[in-house]
């Protein structure tokens, strides 16, 4: 049901001014010449767009989405700047419909909240990064645990606050995932929206095989 409203609300907003981003991830990923470069939620292909021409013909820049609106913008989108290395690919992020190691850099703005399984997805992007491979994410937490009658409510969710985790919640998810060193590169200061209080922030973190201290075991 989320899926349904998520894709009814952002299929609707495709082609609207609207900005959607809670966060500006690509502004500290740096793609660089050659990588291979993932955005989950990657709505019009802005960004997506945008990592393709700075990794150049020998890199690569995969859009996922689950609004057909969007990916069809993203798509025409790209024809139209004549962007030839990206592909825009339906999927729920709780399933990634790419190879296992295949991302450099996986990048995402305010998506993952609306996520119903939120450790399947840090569990998949840390499958489709290479060792030694980054993500930069930007999106909410809730300073308090949202009420299950909110939780619960698809529209709520897709409205972008409803599905928010706690802070705690969040780091023990990505621990479990394998990331072991987080950076948090910003954090506003706590703001309502919705039935909920939220802060918006970017992390950053690395896939890392074996000890985090380098020592090689």
């Amino acid at each position: 049901m989320e899926i349904k409203e998520i894709d009814k609300r952002y299929s609707e907003l495709a082609g609207s001014d609207a900005c959607l981003s809670c966060g500006g991830a690509l502004n500290y990923a740096e793609p660089q010449l050659g990588e291979v470069c993932v955005d989950l939620g990657s709505g019009r292909g802005t960004d997506v767009i945008r990592m393709a021409e700075l990794v150049g013909e020998t890199g690569f820049a995969y859009g996922i989405d689950i609004a057909d609106g969007m990916l069809e913008k993203a798509r025409i989108n790209a024809m139209k700047f004549n962007i030839s290395n990206v592909k825009f690919i339906k999927s729920e992020l709780e399933k990634i419909d790419l190879p296992d190691n295949v991302a450099d850099l996986v990048i995402s703005n305010c998506t993952l909240n609306h996520a119903t399984d939120k450790q399947a997805v840090w569990n998949e992007i840390y499958r489709i990064l290479k060792t030694g491979g980054r993500f930069v994410i930007s999106d909410i937490y809730s300073t308090h645990v949202i009420a299950d009658e909110f939780k619960n409510d698809a529209v709520a969710v897709a409205e972008c606050w409803a599905g928010a985790v706690t802070k705690i919640e969040y780091m023990i998810q990505l621990s479990q995932a394998g990331f072991k060193t987080v950076q948090i590169i910003e954090e506003s200061s706590p703001y309502a929206k919705g039935n909920a209080e939220v802060v918006s922030f970017t992390i950053a973190g690395k896939k890392i095989v074996g000890c985090a201290c380098g020592c090689g075991s």
